[in-house]
C-alpha cells in the first residue's frame, strides 16, 4: 500500500508536466504553421509572360527585374500566344507591348491576389512614369465570388469532412472492404453535396457540375482514406497523426487564398503535395480553366486516396493474421486429455 501511494503522486506529476509542456508546443507549432506563411507572403519565381518584339519588351523586363527573384519570365511572340498561356495556366498573367502602349493581362480566376499584385508591380509604376497601362482580365473570377473567398473557404470544410468520415468509419468498427466502400460512398455523396452548394446554389464555381463534384469527392476521399488507413495500421493514434498533418500543414500551406509561388519555401511545395493544396489547385483548373493543368493535382489526390485505401485493406489483413496466429497458439496449448 505504501509503495502504491508513493508512486501515485509521481505519476500525476509526470502527466501534469507532459500536459504543461505539450500544450504550449502544439500551440507554438500551430501558430508557426499558420502565421509564418501569411507573414512571408511575396512573389517567388511567379510565372509571368512578356509578349512583343524583343526590342520593345526590353524596358518591361528591366522594370520587372527590379523585383529580384519575384518573377519567372516567359517570352511570347504576341498577345494571342500570351492569352493561350494564361488559359493553359502556364503563367498567371502577361505584359504585352503593343503599338498603342503596354497592356497587362491577368487572370483573377487563378488568384485574385496575384492579379492585384501584378497591377501593383506593372501598371502602377508605369502609370507613374506617364504611360497608361490597360488591364484585361482574361479569365475573370465569377461575379458572385470576385475575390475567390468562397472557393478558398471550401478547402477547410472538405478537410474536416474527410477527417470526420475517416474517424467515423474507424469508430463504428468497419474494416477492410466494407470500410473502403463506406469511405468511397461517403466521399461521393460529400462531393455532390459540395457541388450542389457551391455551383447550383451559390454560383461561385462555374465549370462542369459533375467534374466539380468529382473534385470535391476525390479531395474528401484523399483525407478520409488517409485517416482511416493510418488508424487501421497504428490504431486510434493514426487518426490524430493524419488529422494533425492535414490541419497543421495541409490547410495553411494550401495557398488557396493566394498562390503556391507566394508562400515561402518549402511551404508552397509541401502544400501542393497535401490534399488541401492539391484540391484547391484542381478545383480552380476544373471550375474556371476547362481542366487546364489539372493532371498534377489530380494525381496527387489519387495517390493519397489509393494509399489510404490500401492501408485500410492492409491493416485489416494484418489483424486477421494476428488473430489466426493467436487462435493457432491457443489450440496448441490445449491439453490432449
Amino acid at each position: 500500500m505504501s509503495t502504491a501511494s508513493a508512486t501515485t503522486p509521481v505519476g500525476d506529476h509526470r502527466r501534469l508536466l507532459a500536459v504543461a509542456v505539450l500544450v504550449p508546443l502544439l500551440a507554438a507549432l500551430a501558430l508557426w504553421a499558420f502565421a509564418w506563411p501569411a507573414a512571408r507572403t511575396a512573389p517567388r519565381d511567379l510565372p509571368l509572360g512578356v509578349a512583343g518584339p524583343a526590342a520593345a519588351t526590353a524596358q518591361v523586363e528591366q522594370q520587372l527585374a527590379r523585383h529580384k527573384g519575384a518573377f519567372e519570365i516567359h517570352h511570347y511572340a504576341d498577345e494571342a500566344a500570351a492569352r493561350d498561356a494564361i488559359e493553359d495556366r502556364t503563367v498567371y498573367g502577361a505584359v504585352v507591348v503593343t503599338a498603342q502602349g503596354p497592356e497587362l493581362l491577368t487572370a483573377s480566376a487563378a488568384s485574385p491576389v496575384v492579379a492585384q499584385l501584378l497591377q501593383q508591380a506593372v501598371a502602377q509604376p508605369t502609370a507613374a512614369e506617364g504611360t497608361q497601362v490597360r488591364t484585361v482580365d482574361v479569365v475573370a473570377a465569377p461575379a458572385k465570388d470576385p475575390r475567390g473567398a468562397a472557393l478558398n473557404a471550401s478547402v477547410l470544410p472538405l478537410a474536416l469532412a474527410g477527417i470526420a468520415a475517416g474517424a467515423a468509419v474507424t469508430s463504428v468498427g468497419l474494416r477492410g472492404t466494407r470500410a473502403a466502400v463506406a469511405l468511397v460512398g461517403a466521399s461521393a455523396l460529400a462531393g455532390m453535396a459540395a457541388a450542389g452548394i457551391t455551383d447550383s446554389w451559390l454560383g461561385v464555381v462555374t465549370g462542369n457540375w459533375w467534374a466539380e463534384a468529382g473534385v470535391f469527392g476525390l479531395a474528401t476521399l484523399a483525407v478520409s482514406s488517409a485517416v482511416a488507413g493510418l488508424a487501421a495500421l497504428l490504431g486510434t493514434a493514426g487518426i490524430g497523426i493524419a488529422s494533425g498533418v492535414i490541419m497543421l500543414f495541409g490547410n495553411p500551406f494550401s495557398a488557396a487564398p493566394s498562390a503556391p509561388q507566394l508562400l515561402p519555401e518549402p511551404a508552397g511545395a509541401i502544400g501542393q503535395w497535401l490534399p488541401p493544396g492539391a484540391s484547391a489547385t484542381l478545383l480552380r483548373s476544373v471550375a474556371y480553366f476547362d481542366g487546364a493543368a489539372a493532371t498534377g493535382p489530380a494525381l496527387t489526390l489519387t495517390w493519397w486516396a489509393a494509399l489510404g485505401l490500401g492501408a485500410v485493406l492492409l491493416g485489416n489483413a494484418l489483424k486477421g493474421r494476428k488473430k489466426s496466429a493467436a487462435s493457432a497458439a491457443e489450440r496448441e496449448l490445449v491439453p490432449a486429455g
